[in-house]
């Protein structure tokens, strides 16, 4: 891909908004119709939101192949440059979205295990869970539109993503070597904080984040259940958004990726939550994926001429993940004592 911006910010904020407006209309309807009641998540109702979500974004991936020919092909900056092809460049993003949406989505497994041990702790009931997540996303989006943000602005430079390739395989490479340990949300620094300097109820019932009791204004379980699922997204970001600008320079299509994966990850838990210790293998695919796409920063692009092949990356990916799920049914399941999908 040529080494200018394809989707300029200030000359696409409509697209942007366009985007945006999708997002938010989506999340209205989800909570306002779908959701307006709280209630158990069924299997049957986790399987049809997957699939609803994972449609949206094929949908969204054709539409933007579409979209990037026409549109390519009346940007007079592009078409001054020697050699461009608008049809191959659509190509290109839409590889690189649905390349960054896999991406994403295999990243996305580290948040269900958390999900599951924090709603465990904290005993947050089963028919509140999707209210805790659904906030949870939102705070998750604005936390990863400024790190693409920032993002954009520091990884332009290439010392800053040869810093972030190697810390991409380092952190893949820990993976295989460290063992996997409980997450203990009770444990984490900012909620023995918040614990210790704000009144908390024990009242899990009311399906509030805050109850007045006594006349005493109070957290609620849900509240600390949702700040720790904030926290551990931010600490997942720093290796995902660093992960798909391997993949694609682009804002817009780092953004779309991300969003997309994110917007499903609640179904996706609730699909999964209580099978997630038949996973085991997941941990070192995750860790391979994150290995390969350092090693896309610090050499492969650069040994094939630039930009390592993108279908052959998504080929790569996918292969890593479909082998690391098989590879999860093979495994002894771990004993689960102690966890719980709350």
């Amino acid at each position: 891909m040529q080494d200018i911006a394809l989707f300029p910010f200030q000359e696409n904020i409509s697209l942007y908004a366009t985007f945006f407006v999708f997002v938010l209309a989506m999340l209205a309807l989800d909570l306002g119709v779908f959701h307006r009641k709280a209630h158990t998540v069924s299997v049957r109702e986790s399987v049809t939101w997957s699939i609803v979500w994972v449609g949206f974004s094929l949908a969204f991936a054709a539409g933007l192949y579409f979209f990037s020919g026409a549109y390519f092909d009346r940007d007079p900056r592009l078409l001054a440059l020697p050699g461009f092809d608008s049809a191959v460049a659509a190509k290109q993003v839409t590889l690189e979205f649905l390349t960054g949406y896999v991406i994403e989505k295999a990243l996305a497994v580290d948040n269900i295990f958390v999900f599951v041990a924090v709603f465990s702790a904290f005993s947050i009931p089963a028919r509140f869970q999707h209210k805790v997540l659904f906030y949870g996303i939102i705070g998750a989006l604005v936390f990863r539109a400024l790190f693409i943000a920032a993002g954009s602005a520091l990884l332009q430079y290439h010392a800053v993503m040869i810093v972030a390739g190697v810390f991409l395989i380092f952190t893949g490479v820990k993976i295989f070597f460290t063992a996997t340990k409980a997450t203990d949300p009770a444990n984490n620094p900012v909620i023995r904080f918040a614990r210790k300097f704000l009144p908390v109820s024990a009242n899990s019932e009311s399906g509030r984040f805050f109850v007045r009791e006594n006349g005493t204004l109070l957290m609620t379980p849900l509240f600390l259940a949702l700040l720790f699922i904030e926290l551990s997204d931010i600490v997942f970001a720093l290796d995902s958004v660093p992960a798909i600008f391997a993949v694609t320079s682009e804002p817009f299509i780092v953004l779309t990726s991300n969003v997309f994966a994110i917007l499903g990850l609640r179904s996706l838990y609730f699909l999964l939550a209580d099978a997630v210790d038949r996973f085991g293998g997941l941990k070192y695919g995750l860790g391979a994926i994150l290995i390969f796409v350092g090693l896309k920063i610090v050499w492969l692009n650069e040994a094939f001429g630039g930009k390592f092949p993108i279908g052959l990356s998504l080929g790569i990916i996918a292969g890593i993940l479909v082998a690391s799920v098989a590879g999860s049914f093979l495994m002894k399941p771990k004993d689960s004592s102690g966890n719980g999908a709350g």
